[in-house]
C-alpha cells in the first residue's frame, strides 16, 4: 500500500476518490488482522497467563484453554474477515499485487459489499468485546497494572503517527505529526518532507539503522527532554494524535488518557493502545463498506506522465512506513529508501531492553527463565518484524543475556539458543 501511494506520486496521478476508498477498506482490514494477531497470540499469553507462566502454557493456545474455545474461535473467525476481504480485493491476503497508479486493478461487486458489510459489523462488536477483555483481565488486576506503569517499561521519547486535519488518527493518509516528551507539537510533514524532518544512525553492529529527528541531530541512546529519539507503532499513535475519528475508539481512547495520561511513556500500554486502534479500524471499515461510492466502477485514473520521483506513506500495524522511489524515464527505480515501522522504533526498543534488563536484575535475586518472558515483554510490545527492517531470512530470534556481577566478571548466560 505504502510503495502504491508512492507510484501515483511517481507517475504523477491522483486516484479516484472511489480508489481512495478501496484502498482504506483494504487496510482497514488489513490492521484488523495484524492486531488481532499480536494481541491475542503475542501479548495475551503474558496477561491472561501472566509473565512468569511456564512457557508451554504461555502461547495462544494456553489463553483459549483459560478464556474458552468460544472466544478463541471468535478471535481466529474475526482475523480470518480480515484477510478474507484482503483476499476479496487483492486476490491474496498476503503480498497482494492491486494497486496501480493511479487506483487499484478490482472494485467490490454489490454483493462483495454485503460481505464486508456483514463482517465488518461483527468485526465491530469483537473490538468492544476485545477492550472489555482487557478491562477484565488487566485493568481489574492491580499487579498487572503495577506492572505496565512500572518504571522497568517506562521511556520517554518524542512520538509520531499519521494525523488527519483534524488531528485525529488515520492509518491511510495525512500528515506526520510529531509531540514531544510533553506531548507538545514538534512539527508535521507531507511525504516529500520527510528528509527534512528524519534523519538515519548508523551503528557499525547493525544492518539495521536508528532514525532520529534530523532538527536535533543525533543525541545517542538517551531518553527525556531533548532527546533525538522518537518511537512509533501503537503507542506512538496514541501520543501523536488528539483523538479518534469514530466514536466507539473515542471513548475508548478517552479511558487510555485518564489512566495512563497524555502523552504516556509506559512501553506497555502500546497492548492496551493497539486495541483502541483496533476498535477504529473496525468501525472505519464498517463505514466505508456502507459508503454509497464503495461500488462505484471508476477506481483508476490512467498516468499520462512520464514518471520521475515520488513518496507514500501510511501507517503500518508497527509503526509509519515510508517508501521513497525516484526512477528513470521507463518508470524503472534507480533508487529507493524505505525507513519500516520495526527500523523507526530500533533505537527505542534497544533502549527498552536494557532498562527493563537493568531494573529487574537486582542482587541476591534467583535468575530464572522468566527473566527472559519480562524483557522481551519490553520489544514484544512494538510487534518488531526485524526480517522487515533488516531484509534477513532466518527469522529466528536467538536471545541471549548476559549477567555480571559487581566487578563486571560473567557470571550467568542465559539463551533461547
Amino acid at each position: 500500500m505504502a510503495s502504491g501511494k508512492a507510484m501515483d506520486v511517481v507517475f504523477g496521478v491522483e486516484p479516484t476518490s472511489a480508489a481512495k476508498k478501496l484502498r482504506e477498506l483494504f487496510y482497514s482490514a488489513h490492521m484488523i488482522h495484524s492486531h488481532i494477531a499480536h494481541f491475542y497470540a503475542l501479548a495475551a499469553p503474558d496477561f491472561v497467563m501472566g509473565p512468569d507462566a511456564d512457557p508451554a502454557v504461555r502461547n495462544i493456545l494456553g489463553v483459549i484453554g483459560k478464556v474458552g474455545l468460544e472466544i478463541g474461535g471468535e478471535v481466529i473467525k474475526h482475523r480470518a474477515y480480515g484477510q478474507q476481504i484482503q483476499a476479496m480485493l487483492g486476490g491474496k491476503a498476503t503480498h497482494p499485487a492491486w494497486t496501480l497508479p493511479g487506483g487499484v486493478s478490482k472494485g467490490l461487486t454489490e454483493d462483495e459489499r454485503k460481505q464486508v458489510e456483514e463482517m465488518a459489523k461483527s468485526c465491530v462488536e469483537f473490538g468492544k468485546f476485545s477492550l472489555q477483555l482487557f478491562d477484565d483481565v488487566v485493568l481489574k488486576n492491580q499487579a498487572y497494572v503495577d506492572l505496565v506503569v512500572g518504571d522497568a517499561y517506562k521511556l520517554v521519547t518524542n512520538y509520531m503517527g499519521l494525523v488527519d486535519e483534524n488531528n485525529k488518527i488515520n492509518f491511510y493518509d495525512g500528515k506526520v505529526r510529531v509531540v514531544d516528551t510533553e506531548g507538545k507539537e514538534l512539527f508535521k510533514y507531507s511525504p516529500r518532507e520527510y528528509v527534512d524532518y528524519v534523519a538515519e544512525h548508523v551503528e557499525p553492529y547493525s544492518y539495521l539503522k536508528y532514525p532520529y529527528l534530523r532538527q536535533r541531530g543525533w543525541t545517542g541512546f538517551t531518553e527525556g527532554a531533548g532527546t533525538a529519539i522518537y518511537q512509533a507503532a501503537p503507542l506512538g499513535r496514541i501520543n501523536a494524535c488528539d483523538g479518534m475519528a469514530t466514536p466507539v475508539a473515542q471513548e475508548a481512547y478517552e479511558k487510555f488518557v485518564s489512566v495512563v495520561g497524555h502523552p504516556t511513556h509506559f512501553v506497555l500500554a502500546t497492548h492496551w493502545a493497539r486495541l483502541v486502534e483496533l476498535m477504529y479500524a473496525c468501525e472505519r471499515l464498517l463505514e466505508l463498506a456502507v459508503d454509497e461510492e464503495i461500488t462505484s466502477p471508476d477506481i483508476r485514473t490512467i498516468p499520462t506522465a512520464t514518471p520521475k520521483e515520488g513518496v507514500g506513506i501510511l501507517e503500518a500495524p508497527r509503526g509509519t512506513l515510508t517508501h521513497h522511489y525516484a526512477t528513470d524515464s521507463n518508470g524503472i527505480v534507480v533508487k529507493a529508501n524505505l525507513i519500516v515501522g520495526t527500523t523507526n522504533n530500533n533505537a527505542p526498543i534497544s533502549m527498552a531492553i536494557k532498562k527493563a534488563a537493568t531494573s529487574l536484575i537486582k542482587p541476591g535475586m534467583e535468575i530464572t527463565n522468566g527473566l527472559l518472558n519480562m524483557v522481551e515483554m519490553a520489544f514484544r510490545a512494538y510487534d518488531p518484524c526485524f526480517s522487515c527492517a533488516t531484509h534477513a531470512i532466518l527469522g529466528e530470534l536467538p536471545l541471549k543475556i548476559n549477567v555480571y556481577d559487581s566487578r563486571g566478571e560473567l557470571v550467568r548466560t542465559l539463551s533461547r539458543e
